[in-house]
């Protein structure tokens, strides 16, 4: 199941190695074609014809490759996102039609130390956790935990 997008970022790879490897070609003609010339002024010619297009096709290698390496992890990430919308309807309405339990219905109320909330003790932030220990009455009366949104503790009071 590959798209369109996929099939064009090819191409652009190819021809973002294509000009790099041209750039450099022309870019180890200039500097032995400058080698070989003892005075400046005959230097030039190779700088003009040579090194300073393969600079310029060493450049736009490199951005050819930047933008195929983007659209094709683009197109990656827009099939990736295809197959995941790509759900039965059957499921959707299965799913609509469940009924919701409570997260969490434990009355025991535990703490994290060193955390700021309070939980159910079948919280899932707290449950099998061993550093986790029953909540202490004068934290609770002093207001420094306050209730897990996940699992909405009430407060007990005593």
């Amino acid at each position: 199941m590959r798209t369109a997008r996929l099939r064009t970022a090819h191409p652009v790879l190819w021809t973002g190695w294509a000009a790099l490897a041209a750039g450099a070609v022309l870019c180890v003609l200039g500097w032995y074609g400058v080698s070989g010339e003892r005075y400046a002024e005959r230097q030039l010619p190779y700088l003009a014809s040579c090194t300073v297009p393969g600079a310029a096709l060493i450049v736009a290698g490199a951005v050819l490759l930047a933008h195929g390496r983007s659209a094709l992890a683009t197109a990656r990430v827009e099939e990736l996102y295809g197959l995941l919308v790509a759900a039965d309807p059957a499921d959707a309405e299965e799913s609509d039609t469940a009924v919701i339990a409570p997260l969490a219905v434990s009355g025991d109320l535990l703490m994290v130390p060193g955390g700021t909330l309070w939980h159910r003790a079948d919280c899932p932030l707290v449950a099998g956790k061993v550093e986790s220990v029953p909540v202490d009455a004068k934290l609770l009366a002093s207001g420094e935990l306050g209730p897990c949104p996940i699992c909405e503790p009430v407060e007990e009071t005593d």
